[in-house]
């Protein structure tokens, strides 16, 4: 599966970044395929690692307030794997075919 989620600690001011750091450290530290980017933190693995690893990074990012938005997508699709690039690499052969590259 691979799972895209934002975490957001609630009432510690207008800069979130140090909390995001600390998510995004957890799910680096996980080991499995990631990617983040400005919007959202992508995750691949199985359900239960996946889902252990959105909880810690979520503790992370929430340490020190006392609330937390989460927002996660989820796509589930038995036996795909390496989707995090797989799924990028079938769009650019589209665009590039598209364009008669």
């Amino acid at each position: 599966m691979i799972v895209a989620f934002s975490v957001t600690p609630m009432g510690v001011g207008e800069s979130v970044a140090p909390a995001v750091a600390r998510a995004v450290r957890v799910v680096r530290d996980s080991g499995l395929p990631n990617r983040t980017d400005a919007m959202f933190t992508s995750i691949e693995g199985e359900w239960d690692e996946v889902m252990d690893v959105v909880k810690r990074a979520v503790e992370a990012a929430g340490e020190g307030a006392g609330r937390v938005s989460l927002v996660l997508k989820a796509d589930i699709r038995e036996g795909v794997t390496d989707g995090l690039t797989s799924k990028v690499e079938a769009v650019e052969a589209e665009l590039r075919e598209a364009d008669g590259s």
